[in-house]
């Protein structure tokens, strides 16, 4: 890369590096948020509208798992894909799919405790309601889940944020591998270390407008949610 091309030159030509790297990540922090999304608001709603021995401790326990060290998740998920490891029949260590299963790990927790807490609210607000109608389980939470659903949209956004600026967890278990595990956060800090600074100053250019662009989205939908709730 020549030394007197800018950040901003690389960002608006479409440097085919720059942008494979912004595409990969998508993908990856995409699939994971999504992924999480299918497990932790049906987890949380559950929760929500459940009375089991331990709840208390169970809502702490996913609360505190908000918090998630991501080196440790990456090195959890490391040892279990690894060939010495249950799950090194798979292959995918050091691949997009094993940095899915990392930040997946971490978002899961997000999703779930405010999905907990969104549909626990309504549940409160509309219980006597449904209770009246005879409603059922699956039909209670399918309701509250519809009847929530900007505000899911929102933590499923805030999942997304947590995935795309994540970066200690993917190192480990993708390996950033150029041209194939290599996602924003991490050619960021190679390229940094490297002296490459253009490329990694257009890279958090970009970052940063996907974080704006994801609170503005978040931001949109609650704005929705009053909206009707008014």
């Amino acid at each position: 890369m020549p030394d007197n091309v800018s950040a901003l030159d690389l960002v608006l030509t479409g440097d085919s590096a720059l942008f494979a790297i912004v595409q990969l990540a998508l993908i990856v922090s995409l699939s994971a948020a999504f992924a999480a999304a299918a497990i932790g608001i049906p987890l949380g709603a559950w929760i929500a509208l459940s009375s089991f021995r331990g709840r208390d401790a169970v809502i702490v326990l996913l609360n505190a798992m908000m918090g998630l060290p991501p080196v440790v998740v990456g090195l959890v998920v490391y040892l279990a894909l690894s060939r010495s490891g249950p799950l090194g029949s798979w292959g995918i260590l050091f691949t997009p799919q094993a940095m899915v299963i990392a930040q997946t790990i971490l978002v899961t927790p997000i999703v779930a405790a405010l999905s907990r807490q969104t549909i626990e609210d309504l549940w409160l607000e509309y219980r006597d309601e449904l209770t009246a109608l005879e409603v059922g389980p699956l039909r209670r939470v399918a309701t509250l889940v519809w009847d929530a659903r900007f505000s899911l949209i929102t933590a499923l956004l805030a999942g997304f944020g947590r995935a795309a600026a994540e970066v200690g967890a993917v190192i480990i278990v993708g390996g950033n591998i150029e041209g194939f595990t290599r996602t924003m956060t991490t050619a960021i800090a190679l390229e940094t270390s490297k002296g490459n600074l253009p490329l990694a100053i257009g890279l958090g250019l970009v970052l940063i407008a996907i974080v704006v662009i994801v609170n503005a989205l978040a931001w949109a939908f609650r704005r929705a949610a009053e909206r009707l709730a008014g």
